[in-house]
C-alpha cells in the first residue's frame, strides 16, 4: 500500500472511491498482507502472550464488559496490566481473550471497519450488523486458530432499537451466539461463569452489575493462575466499561479501585465470596 502511494506521490482513484463499505474487504482487495489472518509465522513453536478472563452482565438499562489485567506466556507471566476492553464505537465495545497481539489487531481493524462503514454509508450498523462483521473477522483468523493462535473476544454494546443491552459469544470458527444475562470468555471464563450463575439477577442496579463482574473476575483468579486479580500493592485493577444509551464509559481508575477493595475487604472475612441464597 504505501508503495502505491510513493510511486504516485497521490493515493490511487480506487482509495478515494471504495467500492464497498466494508473498510476488511478493501483492505483485503489492495493489500491483504496486512490483514492479521494473512500473516505469516515463522517455522517451529510460536510462543506468543495470550489474554485470559473476559467478563459481561446486562442490567435494566445497559450492559458491563470488564477484564482482567494478565498476559501469560505458557507458565509465565508476560504483562501484569495488558489492556484487554476497547471500546468499538460509541455504543459498544470488545472484550478479548486468546493470542494478544493478534487480538488487539482484530480490534482495531473493527474499529476501522465500523468507522468507515459509517463514513460511506451515512449511518452507523446496528448492534447486530456490528456482531456480524466481527463473526466475519475471526472467521478470517481461522488459519492462525488452528495453529494455536486464536481469538475469542465477547462484544457487548447497547441496542438503540431494542433499548436494552446485549452481549455476543464467538468461537474460534466466528460462529457467534447471544447470551442472555451474563458470559464470559478465556481459560477462567468456566469459573467466573459459575460466579456469576450464582449471583446474577435481572434487576441489578449499574453498581451491583460492575461489582459483580469484579466478584467474578476474583473468583476466576482464585482458581486459574491464568487470570490476574486485583493487585494492591501495584494499584492494578480490572478494566470494568459500562454502556448505557449514553454511550461507552470507562470506569476511571478511582472507581475500579474503589470496587475491588471492597471486594477484597470483603473476602477478609469470606474467601469464596458471597453465598447465594439456597432457595
Amino acid at each position: 500500500m504505501e508503495a502505491n502511494i510513493h510511486s504516485t506521490g497521490r493515493l490511487p482513484a480506487a482509495f478515494l472511491t471504495p467500492g464497498s463499505s466494508s473498510f476488511m474487504d478493501f483492505l483485503g482487495s489492495h493489500s491483504p498482507d496486512l490483514l492479521p489472518g494473512n500473516r505469516r509465522l515463522p517455522d517451529g513453536v510460536v510462543e506468543a502472550p495470550h489474554g485470559t478472563t473476559i467478563v459481561a452482565a446486562t442490567f435494566p438499562g445497559g450492559v458491563v464488559l470488564a477484564g482482567d489485567r494478565r498476559a501469560t506466556m505458557g507458565n509465565m507471566i508476560a504483562q501484569r496490566d495488558i489492556e484487554k476492553v476497547f471500546p468499538a464505537d460509541e455504543y459498544s465495545a470488545v472484550g478479548i481473550a486468546g493470542t494478544a497481539g493478534l487480538a488487539v489487531e482484530m480490534v482495531k481493524l473493527f474499529q476501522l471497519e465500523l468507522e468507515h462503514f459509517e463514513k460511506v454509508e451515512g449511518a452507523t450498523l446496528s448492534l447486530e450488523g456490528k456482531a456480524n462483521r466481527l463473526s466475519t473477522m475471526i472467521r478470517s483468523n481461522l488459519g492462525m486458530a488452528m495453529q494455536g493462535l486464536a481469538v475469542v473476544p465477547l462484544f457487548a454494546g447497547w441496542d438503540e432499537g431494542r433499548e436494552k443491552g446485549r452481549i455476543f459469544s464467538y468461537d474460534v470458527t466466528g460462529g457467534r451466539s447471544e447470551e442472555h444475562g451474563y458470559a464470559a470468555t478465556g481459560s477462567g471464563s468456566i469459573f467466573a461463569r459459575g460466579s456469576m450463575k450464582k449471583l446474577y439477577r435481572e434487576d441489578l442496579t449499574e453498581e451491583q452489575a460492575t461489582t459483580l463482574v469484579v466478584q467474578a473476575l476474583y473468583d476466576a483468579a482464585d482458581d486459574d493462575s491464568a487470570t490476574g486479580g486485583p493487585d494492591l500493592y501495584r494499584n492494578i485493577y480490572p478494566i470494568v466499561t459500562v454502556i448505557t444509551d449514553e454511550g461507552f464509559r470507562r470506569l476511571t481508575d478511582q472507581e475500579s479501585s474503589e470496587i475491588a477493595r471492597r471486594v477484597t475487604d470483603r473476602r477478609l472475612q469470606e474467601p469464596d465470596g458471597p453465598r447465594a441464597a439456597l432457595l
